[in-house]
């Protein structure tokens, strides 16, 4: 377990970089054609998010994580414990327990407006790339870290199998944000196993039918099962971002950590494609 953090931290530059790379030489959309500055900026801003939000994560929840995990290991409490199963039907169980919350918790973010008005700082995003998959505003993540805490005990899991979810997840996570053109076949084949580019762009598009779906992180399967799964024909074609959120005093530092408490009614309507 000791390794695990490290190989969280590495995974998660490795991707960052990688996709960074990819998106600078083969972009799927010419979001920052005209503008190297702007694009420095998008970055920096996004990564400062993630960077906080890190922060936030390792000072206030890691070690009440790992207090309910070891409650529940040495009372035998929660599902994965009371199945007794072997160390890898543990971490596999984990992993698919966490998940399917991570699916659940995302379509509450979208259903209640108290939760979405903090969701809604990582759907403004109109340049949507690789550092968008870390912008999420601290109130939701302070929210999303404290259920956590009864989740460990109610699954039975260890801190190490979050831990390794997480890692495999983020990595996921960076592909399917990232501006990246995949090939269509590749996309077709990986998406019966994971979320892809051409899944998750639908889930950030400007029309309310399709940012209401592709609730998935890791696992597709979830939107399988939800009945959330859409595709768009011509993904080229969509319009990342919120219509209520196109000022660009909005994308400044300011403007998103005070989005959350802005009575900006939820733009509605727009037929879905096909």
């Amino acid at each position: 377990m000791d390794l695990l953090p490290q190989i969280q931290v590495a995974a998660y530059v490795f991707g960052l970089v990688l996709m960074l790379a990819w998106e600078s030489f083969h972009p799927f959309l010419d979001l920052f054609k005209y503008s190297w500055k702007e694009r420095g900026v998008h970055l920096f801003r996004n990564l400062l998010f993630g960077a906080v939000n890190s922060l936030v994560i390792g000072v206030l929840f890691v070690s009440l994580w790992l207090g309910a995990a070891t409650w529940a290991e040495n009372q035998g409490f929660g599902i994965l414990n009371w199945l007794g199963l072997p160390v890898w039907a543990h971490a596999l169980g984990a992993v698919l327990l966490f998940d399917a919350w991570t699916y659940i918790w995302h379509r509450i973010n979208h259903r209640i407006p108290f939760l979405w008005r903090f969701h809604r700082v990582h759907h403004a995003d109109a340049q949507m790339d690789v550092t968008t998959a870390g912008r999420f505003h601290v109130g939701e993540i302070i929210l999303s870290s404290a259920l956590r805490i009864p989740l460990f005990v109610l699954f039975g899991a260890h801190l190490w199998e979050l831990l390794l979810y997480e890692t495999m997840m983020f990595a996921v996570v960076q592909f399917h944000h990232a501006n990246i053109a995949v090939p269509e076949r590749v996309d077709r084949l990986l998406r019966m196993l994971i979320v892809t580019p051409a899944m998750h762009k639908v889930h950030h598009s400007r029309l309310q039918p399709e940012t209401d779906s592709n609730y998935s992180a890791f696992l597709s399967i979830w939107d399988r099962i939800g009945r959330s799964f859409r595709l768009r024909k011509r993904p080229q074609d969509i319009q990342f971002g919120l219509d209520e959120f196109v000022d660009p005093h909005h994308e400044s530092l300011r403007g998103l950590l005070v989005m959350p408490v802005l009575n900006v009614k939820r733009e509605e309507g727009g037929e879905m494609e096909d």
